[in-house]
């Protein structure tokens, strides 16, 4: 069952139709339909003010999704072909009618890691990842994914909203415009970007696009403990100011911030605004809070290595991303990587033009260590069973060498690898398949819709029925495309 209620965005917009199956009443409609402030840390401050029904029971209450910006080389990490390396050294397209991304093609080069067997599965993972082999058994592969675009920002946004282009709501903001939060002093749907810096395409790739601004995520910085959100705290010139001195000043801003919305009611910004603010008081308390990880045990610590110089910032964004979901955050969203551009010691993300062992050696120790510390710690807490955890990047890397001594691969929209545990998943399975090269996915090819589709339903959500009636089309997280990937469901 769904409802249809009609609203305005701005004055120079047509009404819109809300469709969702998730059952708001009127008021609580009116409630969480506000908008937000448009590029700012406190968007999405209260996009959880209320918990939906969910089309069905759902399996999983909340989601982690990692990243990883640049284009992860899946014949490298998750997708073994023994033909890559029967035909290691040899012209990848001898006719030389084929053009890659950003070079002709070179020889077949085989994966730069051994791989190997793992588990009672038997599914095979380079030795890039250690760590994560030890979990393969809680983790689901899907190796026949693709992509329509291989740059790096359009593909991102299709990996983030389902379209190449931006404006689109992310899949954060879907989820918790059809589920809320079960959070009360923290935001629904949070991002932990790279400390290196932002993705490609930047704050776009959370973004609500026409959904109601304040479903936008709220971004914090995990290198900061003492201002997680920018501009949370007043600055030190303002140290004497106490709460209760301020409180007159409050009040009356309220005031005028109320009648400045009165004439401009269809404008979902100015409420998202005001409402932002006031959670604002509360986030000076939980905020700190949550990532304040001196209450964590050495063991914790330790497990997710956030002391290393190098692995322990993902360390650190893995570890509070665990202690949001456990404080009812709906959606977490872990980045492994920053915007693109060329390397000095390193690339700052999986693009790996250059020098594959070099780059993906260094992110993939990070990811290793935070990914598998991630799954291990939320297993033991008995939280896997109702956590999604998501890992994917937005396109591969191609089965031939880049450059005068191969060094690198160039991008391949036509295949890569996601994978999933926990959460209703079931562990130990692949799906879907490359052709032996790994240049294409050839058997049940799938886009980000059906990858999307697959976590609304573990979360009770039929992805045909979250919808919202924007410019005249009944707009939804997977367009029109998508079906839910059975195989890897419990």
């Amino acid at each position: 069952m769904s409802i249809k209620l009609q609203m305005k965005h701005s004055l120079s917009q047509q009404p819109e139709v809300s469709s969702v199956a998730p059952l708001f009443s009127r008021r609580q409609f009116l409630q969480t339909a506000g908008g937000g402030f448009s590029g700012m840390v406190l968007m999405a401050m209260l996009a959880g003010e209320t918990n939906a029904e969910p089309h069905y029971p759902a399996k999983a209450k909340r989601v982690i999704q990692i990243f990883c910006p640049g284009g992860m080389s899946h014949v490298d990490t998750f997708d073994y072909k023994p033909a890559l390396e029967k035909r290691a050294g040899q012209p990848f397209d001898p006719d030389g009618k084929l053009q890659f991304f950003a070079s002709k093609p070179g020889n077949c080069q085989p994966g730069f890691w051994k791989f190997q067997r793992h588990g009672e599965s038997g599914l095979w993972m380079s030795d890039l990842f250690p760590k994560l082999a030890n979990c393969i058994d809680d983790m689901s592969f899907i190796y026949s994914m693709h992509s329509k675009t291989a740059l790096h920002g359009p593909a991102c946004f299709m990996m983030n909203t389902g379209f190449t282009l931006p404006g689109f709501p992310s899949m954060g903001a879907w989820v918790t415009y059809g589920l809320g939060s079960e959070a009360e002093d923290l935001p629904a749907f949070v991002v932990l970007p790279d400390p290196r810096g932002l993705p490609p395409g930047g704050i776009i790739n959370w973004g609500a696009g026409f959904l109601p601004a304040v479903h936008q995520a709220t971004t914090l910085d995990t290198s900061n403990p003492r201002q997680p959100i920018a501009d949370l705290f007043p600055p030190d010139e303002f140290a004497a100011q106490t709460k209760q001195s301020e409180q007159p000043g409050l009040d009356f801003l309220q005031k005028l911030n109320r009648l400045h919305q009165q004439p401009r009611s269809g404008n979902s910004e100015l409420d998202a605004r005001i409402k932002a603010y006031e959670m604002a008081a509360r986030l000076q308390l939980s905020a700190p809070e949550v990532t304040d990880l001196a209450s964590e045990t050495t063991a914790t610590r330790d497990l997710y290595e956030v002391d290393h110089p190098e692995i322990g910032p993902f360390g650190r964004q893995c570890l509070l991303a665990r202690r949001l979901a456990e404080r009812g955050v709906r959606f977490v969203q872990i980045y492994c990587g920053a915007e693109n551009t060329t390397a000095k010691k390193i690339r700052p993300n999986w693009d790996s033009h250059e020098d594959l062992v070099r780059d993906h050696g260094y992110w993939g120790a990070v990811l290793d260590t935070g990914a598998a510390a991630l799954l291990q710690d939320l297993k033991q807490r008995g939280m896997l069973d109702d956590t999604l955890v998501i890992c994917t990047t937005e396109f591969g890397r191609q089965p031939a060498g880049q450059g005068k001594q191969s060094k690198g691969r160039d991008h391949n929209a036509g295949a890569f690898t996601s994978w999933l545990a926990g959460g209703g998943i079931k562990g130990g399975v692949g799906y879907g398949a490359t052709d032996e090269l790994g240049f294409k996915a050839v058997d049940s090819p799938a886009y980000s819709y059906d990858l999307h589709a697959t976590a609304l339903h573990l979360l009770g959500i039929d992805h045909t029925k979250l919808t919202f009636y924007h410019n005249g089309i009944e707009r939804r997280l997977t367009d029109v495309h998508g079906h839910v990937i059975q195989e890897l469901l419990t």
